[in-house]
């Protein structure tokens, strides 16, 4: 093994992220989905054939196709710019000026190094600059980013910058708390484990602020 192949796996191995944009190339949608789905649909037919899998048994031969379909479809479905949330927001009528916490929002992501589910819980917060979000648009943000090849640190910060950009604020938290099952199911095989990030903007810098987001959902971190 190479140098350059060393080091890609010790940054893989090692959940390392090495950028808040996720990784697309300047051509990523010149094919439609569906010639994106009979692409992959080839290669998971390869590599069961590979593994020696027989892809005639009636319960494996529609493995490929349907492999093929809920990566383009749903697991990675938030790689198309197209299904972006709509960013409308509404004025704060009722100038409620404090904190707005969505809590427990759950996260199903899958981590980019080793194509393995992360499963967990966001919880955001913003303090309205006189616009506010409907509360479900708090959690379909969160669902458009988890769904791609992913790293929680990047997760974690492309979320906060969306609602900052939909809210025209910089008031704007968000921490994850999930498991990543390429720690908990292979490596070191830590089933316990859990992993949390944080990102925090405007006046959640402050101290008090964000003791009081951390005490909304009570989670206590150390910072």
């Amino acid at each position: 093994m190479t140098h350059n192949e060393d080091f890609k796996d010790e940054i893989g191995d090692n959940h390392i992220a090495t950028n808040a944009q996720t990784p697309l190339r300047d051509n990523a949608f010149e094919l439609s989905d569906d010639e994106k789905i009979a692409s992959i649909k080839a290669d998971v037919e390869n590599i069961l054939h590979t593994l020696g899998m027989d892809l005639t048994d009636d319960s494996i031969k529609g493995t490929p196709n349907r492999v093929a379909k809920m990566f383009v479809k749903e697991i990675f479905g938030g790689l198309n710019p197209a299904k972006k949330p709509g960013s409308s927001t509404f004025e704060n009528k009722y100038k409620y000026g404090e904190m707005l916490v969505e809590k427990n929002i759950t996260v199903y992501s899958t981590c980019e190094h080793h194509l393995l589910p992360i499963v967990g819980r966001a919880h955001v917060a913003y303090i309205s600059n006189g616009t506010v979000v409907g509360l479900s648009k708090m959690n379909r943000i969160v669902d458009y980013f988890a769904k791609r090849p992913q790293v929680q640190e990047r997760l974690t910060i492309q979320i906060v910058q969306e609602l900052k950009r939909v809210l025209n604020t910089e008031d704007v938290a968000c921490v994850i708390d999930a498991k990543h099952l390429c720690v908990n199911s292979r490596g070191i095989r830590d089933i316990e484990s859990s992993t949390v990030t944080s990102e925090f903007g405007g006046k959640f810098k402050d101290e008090n602020v964000r003791r009081e987001f951390l005490d909304y959902i009570k989670l206590d971190t150390q910072f």
